[in-house]
């Protein structure tokens, strides 16, 4: 697997516009919720590759979704955008991960301090759910298909989900369990949030159940990928590579997949969770190149 002009170009292309529509969507600093705004705007604007957002729009291109439906689902990919920057300013708190250093830039508490942080990811949340129900922003959307988006966003990013894979890796920090609960934590903390991005796509272009299982497979697939990768580099790369402190896994006493595999059989693992998710993907056509690009993205990405 090797990157490709063309899905650098694409991701390049995607990520402008996804940036063009936070920038519509998301307030300007005003009086008197000024400081609140700047906070949110600091780390959404931080320089995120957008990768949630562009595998709801690319998965919406897979089905065949018109350009009016997709669109309409750029306030979607954004709301999307919102809910990872809330739970990364959360992550980087001191009674999270404590770290100091997120994209190469100053965390949002070390700026803003730990309430403007918090508040900052509170408001982000929020934000997220106001893009999603808001009519006028989708309108080539019906009720319904609005009312399963943010069913399956409310789903990925709570309890059962991001939050609640948050949960678990704090609670066991230190502590020593089976490889099962590390696959727990995977697929809640990172996988549900990137899995419920294509399940959006797949919802908002009109997907049937056959399709959505399809996508909802690669989506595992690729969520399970972009852990293991993030695993390993926390290990193999330097601080300035990944743009946060490398090693702080291994600081923290996390387990991960290096510290049950080693590096080899690591990146063996994520390497068949990338054919799986092209084997996901085989009853589409050309339509779903994005996604296949994407995959492979994900798997040789450098941080």
């Amino acid at each position: 697997m090797r990157q490709s002009v063309k899905i650098k170009s694409y991701l390049n292309t995607q990520k402008k516009l996804v940036e063009d529509a936070l920038e519509r969507y998301i307030p300007s600093p005003s009086a008197p919720f000024e400081q609140n705004i700047e906070s949110m705007r600091y780390s959404l604007f931080a320089g995120g590759k957008r990768i949630r957002p562009i595998l709801c729009l690319a998965a919406a291109e897979a089905v065949g979704g018109s350009a009016t439906t997709n669109e309409d689902l750029l306030a979607v990919a954004c709301a999307l955008e919102c809910i990872h920057t809330y739970s990364l300013i959360h992550d980087d708190l001191p009674a999270m991960d404590n770290d100091d250093l997120r994209r190469g830039k100053p965390t949002n508490h070390v700026l803003f301090g730990e309430a403007g942080a918090i508040l900052a990811g509170d408001g982000l949340q929020s934000l997220a759910f106001e893009l999603l129900s808001d009519a006028a922003l989708s309108p080539s959307l019906t009720a319904l298909q609005r009312l399963q988006i943010t069913h399956t966003v409310a789903k990925a990013s709570g309890y059962a989900g991001m939050v609640g894979g948050q949960a678990l890796d704090i609670a066991n920090e230190r502590q020593e369990f089976p490889f099962e609960m590390l696959q727990n934590i995977h697929r809640s903390k990172t996988g549900a949030l990137i899995t419920a991005s294509i399940h959006c796509g797949a919802i908002g272009a009109g997907a049937g159940s056959v399709q959505q299982q399809a996508l909802l497979e690669y989506g595992k697939q690729i969520g399970l990928a972009f852990q293991i990768v993030d695993d390993l580099l926390n290990v193999t790369s330097t601080s300035k590579q990944l743009g946060k402190q490398a090693g702080s896994d291994a600081a923290l006493g996390k387990a991960t997949y290096p510290s049950f595999f080693g590096i080899e059989e690591t990146r063996k693992r994520a390497e068949k969770a990338i054919a799986s998710a092209h084997e996901a993907l085989a009853e589409f056509g050309t339509s779903a190149d994005h996604l296949r690009q994407l995959a492979d993205y994900i798997y040789e990405r450098s941080n």
